[in-house]
């Protein structure tokens, strides 16, 4: 497996994640390593044996993602994190229409690499952790072809009615997801605030529509 194609095949899980094709929720007290175990071979089976979704069919992944409403995933928080201090000033509105073109252009984003997705396989590595930690660090390898590439998750563990652990961040290589976008959005939210920063986001997903047809 190439870099270019370890990358793709990097992305794709990323993006499968990230866009809730994971199934049902499970235990509130699965341990967030068992969570990530669980989810890689949920999110790599699903897909090779999709050839829609390996095709990157947007309709079929966005239905997906909008059925299960991304149970394993504190999108709000990591939409508020690429965002940046504009967040808190952003109105209800404003952020639920920043949240759903973030989901909009992940999902349009990774879709491309799905079809990358053929023999690797995740290894979770042990986890060091506390029993009453909040916050951990989850790190695995993707393995393949070649050398193996580095992906590792940042969860946090949720009380009340949605219980368990969430993820809000990806490092992929190295370069952790939130901080990406946020170097992206920043310049956008600077110089035109926030509506500004949805109506970018909004130009970018539908010049992404319009390249897929």
């Amino acid at each position: 497996m190439n870099r270019r194609n370890a990358l793709h095949a990097v992305a794709a899980f990323a993006g499968a994640a990230l866009t809730g094709l994971a199934g049902v929720a499970h235990a509130a007290d699965e341990a967030p390593d068992a969570l990530v175990r669980r989810l890689s071979g949920e999110v790599l089976e699903t897909v090779r044996n999709d050839a829609a979704l390996k095709g990157g069919d947007i309709g079929k992944i966005m239905a997906l993602v909008n059925k299960v409403i991304m149970p394993h995933v504190n999108f709000r928080r990591m939409t508020a994190a690429a965002v940046g201090p504009g967040w808190r000033s952003a109105t209800l509105e404003q952020r639920q229409r920043l949240q759903d073109e973030f989901k909009t252009l992940l999902v349009r984003t990774y879709s491309g690499a799905l079809n990358e997705v053929t023999d690797q396989s995740i290894v979770v590595k042990p986890l060091r952790m506390h029993a009453d930690d909040k916050d951990v660090l989850v790190r695995t390898e993707v393995r393949g072809r070649g050398d193996p590439v580095q992906l590792d998750y940042r969860l946090e563990r949720t009380p009340g009615d949605g219980a368990g652990w969430k993820i809000y961040n990806l490092n992929v290589l190295g370069v952790w997801l939130v901080e990406t976008y946020r170097s992206q959005f920043a310049p956008e939210v600077n110089a035109r605030g926030i509506d500004g920063l949805i109506d970018a986001l909004a130009a970018r997903n539908q010049a992404n529509a319009a390249r897929s047809k």
